[in-house]
């Protein structure tokens, strides 16, 4: 579309824009026939991401921050090659890392403007590139190893005589230069030696400080430059055996996205792939969050993950490799291990804020016992440029000295895309094997681990969850895509029971496999781990709610086929048969609750039903409660409800002042207190609003206190009682909750409507109950995890603000209470108080 359109003379300096618009460049090259046999160069440097495009196909990647700014015409131009040629450039505007106002991690500015900085046809010294190659590395291995280290002096000096030998106006003098700094690095390390694992690396995430339909192009742009650069390091020497550049890379989405798009660059990924350079890791759809999905959630982003691995390559990932998420569920070794991975890498955990993480070679182990071999890369980063100072960092912080020998080393910029440099392949040659640094050589994820493996009879072992002690506020931040996760997980759930009970009964239904993977894999993608978490910017947002809306209509019409089939008789009305509700539990136990009944004249007549475990029954006699509702009113203005289960009191500010268990006589709520308590807490933290809430924000808890409605009846029993109220939440937010209390009913419901418009604040519902404790119990995916409610260490304050699902629990011997939600994850316990972050 491009090629076509009408094109009018550029300059450089000239600036383009806005934000998010895309300008395409036609460059036309006449290469100088007297640059035969030289290198020759296109130079572009300009503000914001570019893809330089020849014969219709993307062919490199270019960004001034990723440190690519030249596309290889040629490395020696001969007679028989064109010396004319035409190039398109296509300018995204918006650099590396989206278009921050201010700073980097901030909204984006919609009027920002990028500079087309310089553009050129050059000749490419080499030899001048590999002399300064070498005197870099000399002179940080002079700085970096110590005067301690007699190997810094010698660098120091190698590098001074480079100097002398070398005249800068006289090439004839480069190689003698080059040649002591080659006997420099051929002085080779001892066999004790540690070995770093180098890999090529590109972490680019899905969505984040840019939208989804700008990582489709940042892929592309990463990967065609990974290609060039492996087609001009055919032929490495590391650590005496000759490998060529590997490079890692992830997210099944990502590769299909590049499927779509840009098939032929695809085509050139499958034949990388099948030579071992291109290795696919990771096993999931998406690098998801590692704490808000659910267990089923879970399962499908390894399921579409390793099949979609197995059908585009022809193999699972034995890995899973999920470096950049806010923390990591104790299911997970389980999940790995039933979908193929027995292994492990992340270095999220050197985020922590308060303990350093003890291990970077161990084995994790699992709520089930399952265990995975796991490795955090010593360096702390999947991020390294290959610096002299990165590799000694990988060696000196590493945790397991004497346990294990290697590490992994993870190089190319990332985030944003990018990837490895020539430049970053060239220091690691040199470095490969030479006294005073590790042993580096480029390897495979496969490779690190089983040399692991073979030395893991001294690791220890880390048992439950691995959580980031940084990032809390993720838990929280965006309730509508938090919200729309949790229906949408729901959603999916019930579609699939009913289709396949509608296939066990109905030969002729077709089950909508097609149709819900499309939904799975929408759903799946938000759970990107940083768009569930909150910490995108508003274009991500509303692109994510867009997809739960998508989630929801095309569920609700699944699922009203299913029923339709799977009942289709039962929804015929039949002469002389009295009117009937058809309710249908998807659930995996017999449930007997109150439902509403829509009627023909548009009224929702309440009614209590018996349903069997995943069935259905036709209601038309509603059952009658052993004992119904109570709702009464005190002189005081408070209100009771009881149903003969449970029994309550609530104030006029709607405090739950009582909440006793009727075949016990057991009070929940202790003397003086007050649950279903709304508290405010400032929001300041140290480093990034969306991510963080700081330990500190407890210290300014201010209950919430202003009354606009009082607490008001508004069913007054029998199957149902409810009350009504109104708070006002800070300056300018208002609360409006009905508490309900259904017949036969063990719990009671909390609705809850905010309109928040406060900035920089926390609220939170506060549950004091009778109970002691030292460990509160929450659910995780697939089962629950015990933290402790006291604070007695540094590992337990850390936790002041923790995850949990659909529950949290506060038990004793013989009695507990629990707080449920259907759209929230933050929570806590401390000593006798249940909280939940809303």
């Amino acid at each position: 579309e491009a090629v076509v359109e009408e094109f009018r003379p550029a300059e450089v300096g000239e600036s383009f824009g806005p934000t998010w618009e895309t300008c395409w460049f036609k460059v036309e090259l006449s290469i100088p026939p007297e640059w035969e046999g030289r290198e020759v160069h296109f130079i572009w440097e300009s503000d914001g991401e570019c893809m330089v495009w020849r014969d219709a196909q993307p062919v490199q990647g270019l960004t001034k921050e990723g440190e690519k700014t030249s596309y290889i015409l040629t490395s020696s131009l001969k007679e028989s090659e064109p010396h004319s040629l035409t190039l398109y450039v296509e300018l995204a505007c918006n650099g590396l890392f989206g278009a921050g106002k201010g700073s980097m991690i901030a909204p984006p500015d919609p009027d920002r403007r990028v500079t087309l900085n310089k553009v050129e046809l050059v000749v490419f010294n080499r030899d001048v590139y590999e002399l300064l190659v070498d005197l870099e590395i000399l002179l940080d291995m002079a700085q970096h190893l110590g005067e301690e280290d007699q190997r810094s002096f010698q660098a120091l000096y190698t590098a001074n005589q480079m100097v002398n030998v070398c005249d800068v106006m006289d090439p004839s003098t480069f190689p003698a230069a080059r040649d002591l700094a080659a006997a420099f690095f051929s002085q080779r390390n001892g066999e004790s030696q540690h070995t770093i694992h180098a890999m090529g690396h590109c972490h680019i995430d899905s969505a984040w400080l840019w939208p989804y339909e700008e990582t489709i192009r940042k892929c592309a742009r990463s990967w065609v430059t990974v290609i060039r650069l492996m087609e001009h390091n055919r032929e490495l020497t590391f650590a005496c055996s000759q490998l060529r550049p590997t490079f890692v890379l992830w997210q099944a989405q990502q590769f299909e996205w590049v499927r779509t798009w840009y098939p032929g660059l695809y085509t050139q990924i499958q034949d990388f792939v099948a030579k071992g350079q291109f290795i696919p890791v990771g096993g999931t759809w998406v690098e998801m969050d590692g704490n808000l999905p659910s267990g089923e959630s879970m399962v499908r982003q390894f399921l579409q993950g390793q099949k979609f691995f197995q059908e585009q390559f022809g193999r699972i990932c034995s890995e899973f490799w999920l470096p950049d998420t806010f923390g990591y569920s104790a299911q997970l070794p389980q999940l790995m291990r039933g979908c193929g991975i027995q292994r492990f890498l992340t270095q999220k955990l050197s985020w922590n804020l308060v303990n350093a993480f003890p291990h970077h070679t161990f084995f994790w182990e699992g709520i089930d016992g399952s265990r995975v071999l796991t490795h955090f890369p010593p360096g702390d980063s999947y991020g390294m440029r290959g610096l002299v100072e990165e590799v000694l960092k990988t060696v000196r912080n590493n945790k397991d000295k004497g346990r294990v020998n290697h590490s992994a080393f993870l190089f190319g910029f990332g985030d944003g895309g990018g990837g490895p440099t020539q430049k970053m392949l060239d220091r690691m040659k040199r470095m490969s094997d030479t006294d005073g640094l590790p042993r580096v050589q480029i390897s495979t994820p496969d490779q690190l681990f089983s040399v692991l493996e073979k030395e893991s009879s001294q690791l220890c072992t880390w048992v439950g969850e691995l959580f980031l002690e940084l990032h809390n506020g993720t838990y929280t931040t965006q309730a509508q895509i938090k919200k729309g996760n949790r229906e949408c997980e729901r959603i999916l759930h019930d579609v699939e029971v009913l289709s396949t009970l509608a296939v066990a009964q109905d030969s002729v239904f077709q089950y909508p496999a097609s149709q819900l993977q499309r939904l799975w894999r929408l759903l799946l993608l938000n759970q990107f781990h940083d768009v569930l978490p909150g910490s995108c910017i508003q274009l991500v947002v509303e692109d994510a709610l867009q997809y739960y809306t998508e989630i929801r209509r095309t569920g609700a019409r699944l699922q009203e086929e299913a029923v339709e089939s799977l009942c289709r008789d039962l929804l015929q009305p039949k002469a002389g048969s009295t009117e009937s509700t058809l309710v249908v539990n998807t659930l995996p136990w017999e449930r007997t609750e109150v439902i509403s009944r829509p009627e023909p004249d548009g009224t929702e007549p309440l009614a209590l039903v018996t349903v069997p475990s995943m069935g259905y029954a036709l209601v038309r006699e509603p059952l009658l409660p052993s004992q119904p509702v109570s709702v009464m009113k005190q002189e005081d203005g408070s209100i009771t409800m009881a149903n003969g289960v449970i029994a309550v009191c609530l104030d006029m500010m709607g405090h739950l002042t009582s909440l006793r268990l009727l075949d016990s006589e057991r009070e929940s709520v202790p003397d003086g207190c007050y649950a279903n308590q709304f508290a405010l807490f400032d929001d300041v933290p140290l480093y990034w609003d969306a991510w963080d809430v700081m330990d500190y924000h407890l210290e300014t808890r201010k209950p919430v206190t202003t009354l606009l409605k009082p607490l008001e009846i508004t069913l007054a029993g029998g199957l149902r009682g409810s009350v009504r109220f109104s708070l006002q939440v800070g300056k300018s937010s208002t609360l409006t909750q009905e508490i309900i209390l259904d017949a036969t009913c063990p719990y009671l419901r909390f609705q809850t409507q905010v309109e928040w418009k406060e900035a920089h604040k926390f609220l939170k519902v506060e549950f004091p109950v009778q109970v002691r404790s030292t460990n509160a119990t929450y659910e995780i995916q697939f089962g629950h995890l015990q933290r402790p409610t006291h604070w007695n260490t540094s590992w337990d304050w850390a936790r002041f603000e923790v995850w949990a699902h659909k529950w949290l629990d506060l038990s004793e011997h013989g009695f507990g209470v629990a707080l449920l939600n259907d759209c929230k994850y933050g929570a806590s316990a401390h000593r006798n108080v249940l909280s939940l972050s809303l």
